[in-house]
């Protein structure tokens, strides 16, 4: 299984009146994790938006575990837990800079036209796309 790792500093901006991440922010570093995740594998999410084909999240579970603070590192890990060709779902961990874990979550997602929403075959529009998550989800 590949893990990729992505290291996001905490701004100041993504903190609430507690001092803490607000907890919307760590969907955004969700993504930064898979779009780093694609390109650790050669490919870029924005080439296939250019090709009219976008990947909506159809489901998110998200369970803190540590509070994260302004000043801090944040390190999300993201993998591939189930791909079939058609569906995928992403995992997380999200840790701080002590390699304390803050966050595990994972979301949902199915590639569709943007045009009308319906899903598309990664397998057959994507060939070498669909090789790479299957070879990154056994490694």
């Amino acid at each position: 299984m590949h893990i990729s790792k992505k290291e996001v500093e905490v701004r100041y901006a993504e903190t609430d009146q507690m001092g803490v991440v607000y907890h919307a922010n760590y969907l955004v570093w969700m993504e930064l994790g898979r779009t780093q995740l694609i390109e650790d594998l050669g490919f870029r999410y924005a080439d296939m938006e250019k090709d009219g084909i976008i990947s909506p999240v159809m489901d998110i579970e998200i369970s803190y575990k540590k509070p994260l603070r302004y000043g801090q590192k944040a390190i999300v890990h993201t993998w591939i837990d189930h791909y079939d060709g058609l569906r995928v779902t992403y995992e997380y961990e999200i840790f701080t800079d002590e390699q304390e874990l803050a966050v595990t979550a994972l979301s949902k997602h199915v590639c569709v036209k943007k045009s009308n929403f319906r899903p598309i075959s990664v397998k057959k529009l994507y060939p070498d796309w669909h090789a790479a998550y299957e070879q990154a989800k056994k490694d």
